[in-house]
């Protein structure tokens, strides 16, 4: 629920109203991506960590990955991570 909104203050058959804008702050990284290096048929999990809670969308290069039998995605609270298993020289 927003606290955005119409606030009206009455007294008797007085009134007072004010508009309220509440101004969202950006996400940022507290804690960014690190480089990986990892053996050939292991897995990985990549995690960084958001100043608050909000979606995330993995991408390699310029292709957004869906959750599959190798890429799982998770999400709890302001972490996410993204574990990729069974990896090939050509995951690099």
């Amino acid at each position: 629920e927003s606290d955005a909104g119409d606030y009206t203050c009455v007294c008797g058959d007085k009134q007072s109203t004010a508009s309220l804008a509440v101004h969202a702050l950006p996400v940022l990284f507290k804690e960014e991506l690190k480089n990986e290096e990892v053996q050939e048929g292991a897995s990985v999990t990549l995690s960084c960590e958001l100043t608050r809670e909000a979606p995330v969308q993995w991408k390699i290069g310029p292709k957004v990955l869906k959750a599959s039998d190798k890429y799982q995605m998770r999400q709890s609270g302001t972490t996410a991570e993204l574990v990729i298993r069974d990896l090939e020289v050509k995951d690099a």
